[in-house]
């Protein structure tokens, strides 16, 4: 058997899930009692959007059924209660997170618009001409792109870590990018289209030993193994619900208060504001400041009930069973003969993957006909993809309600790819 890919923040005392449980859970997913193709749907694609549990579904319908209102907004009961539920979940999103405080927590839309965030407030009032913004060659685009942007804007510069065949960054590397003119260091805690799981704990005590703040992606993290942001000691995090087992539409970003005290608003309107008169309007403390207008307010409420149902199963336990699973589908695909793209020592469960005898595209076709869901393309990770020579890869994606017997699904349809185009 060959070894097992290896995550040092997995703590070991934990026990994964029983395949019991896992049955068991599996029930709180009415998606994953769907059929495809005429058999049970197998779904391994939880890195674009993970399925959802009943109890976010009822949180979402508990809310327009009995508390559908504006928040912040009204003295009426109605209004009093939505704005108590949408609180609470920021209360519950802050404690899943290991926030400090409730007030750390910013709603957004997703990852993407938290990273545009910092890099549209903290960003222009701290990063201009001839300054640096260090990044990873393995980042997803939402945390290229907008640091891009702001870099032709102010006249800044974009550095870039190299990482090796591994796929896994190159420490030295990191640390000679650093300097008196690193503004901040962006990088992604786990790779969504690797599944590297970087060092981000060493990368934050380097970078702030030379005076630098440090933004995590955590859009693959957070779903997948537990999150203390005090303890890692980042500046800010960024994640998504929807990888979470939540809604779409809302994300989250953590930010020591000592930064989101500085920064300006990102967007103008109402509820951002203390008062506005034609001369000037003074703004709200953080978070407020940064959530103008109305709210996702289902979302963030759904979203507080994914991050319950998390805790309840246990981010520890959810992560043992994981890394078992993703032991066991690197085996199906070394074994099936296929070229795996990301090989760190320390990985989550991603599995990229290419097949000499076919396109990424006709692989996810060929799955999807025997009721296999994967993703094909580029991930919104070209660079990643570059750096190993190609412009797609396909990718299985596993979460906790994921099966061995999903995974020998797999391997059975790559079986069939083999035929057909082998």
């Amino acid at each position: 058997m060959a070894a097992g890919p290896k995550d040092e923040n997995i703590s070991r005392k934990a026990a994964p899930l029983s395949d019991e449980e896992v049955s068991r859970l599996r029930k709180d997913f009415p998606v994953l009692g769907l059929e495809s193709a005429g058999s049970p749907l197998v779904y391994l694609d939880s890195a674009t959007t993970s399925q959802k549990p009943q109890a976010v579904i009822e949180a979402l319908a508990e809310f327009y059924r009995s508390q559908n209102a504006n928040v912040h907004r009204g003295v009426h009961r109605l209004s009093q209660a939505a704005t108590a539920a949408y609180e609470g979940a920021r209360k519950r999103v802050a404690a899943f997170l290991g926030a400090g405080t409730p007030d750390e927590i910013v709603f957004t839309r997703g990852t993407t618009e938290a990273i545009n965030l910092v890099a549209q407030t903290y960003g222009r009032r701290h990063v201009g001409p001839g300054d640096e913004i260090v990044v990873s060659a393995m980042e997803h685009h939402s945390n290229i792109v907008p640091w891009q942007l702001l870099c032709e804007e102010n006249g800044a510069a974009l550095r870039v870590v190299p990482i090796n065949d591994d796929g896994e960054l190159m420490f030295e590397a990191f640390e000679a990018l650093l300097n008196e003119r690193t503004r901040l260091v962006s990088i992604t805690h786990v790779s969504n289209a690797l599944g590297t799981v970087n060092p981000v704990k060493r990368v934050i005590e380097r970078a702030h030993a030379a005076g630098v703040p440090v933004l995590l992606d955590g859009a693959q993290s957070a779903p997948h193994r537990a999150v203390n942001v005090a303890e890692l000691d980042c500046d800010f995090f960024a994640c998504s619900g929807h990888k979470m087992f939540g809604p779409t539409g809302i994300g989250v970003l953590y930010g020591k208060r000592e930064h989101l005290e500085t920064m300006p608003p990102y967007q103008a309107g109402g509820e951002m504001v203390l008062s506005v008169e034609f001369e000037r309007s003074t703004y709200q403390a953080p978070p407020h400041r940064f959530e103008a207008g109305t709210p996702a307010i289902a979302g963030a409420i759904g979203l507080g009930a994914a991050v319950d149902y998390l805790s309840a199963v246990g981010m520890g336990r959810i992560a043992a069973y994981e890394r078992g699973l993703l032991e066991y589908g690197t085996d199906l695909l070394l074994e099936a003969d296929v070229r795996l793209i990301g090989t760190a020592k320390e990985k989550a469960g991603i599995l990229s993957f290419h097949m000499d005898c076919a396109h990424p595209h006709d692989i996810a076709q060929i799955l999807d006909d025997e009721g296999v869901c994967i993703r094909a393309g580029h991930h919104c990770a070209q660079p990643a993809l570059a750096r190993f020579g190609l412009s797609a890869t396909a990718r299985a994606s596993i979460a906790f309600y994921n099966t061995k017997e999903d995974l020998d699904a797999l391997g059975a349809g790559l079986e069939k790819v083999k035929r057909v185009f082998g």
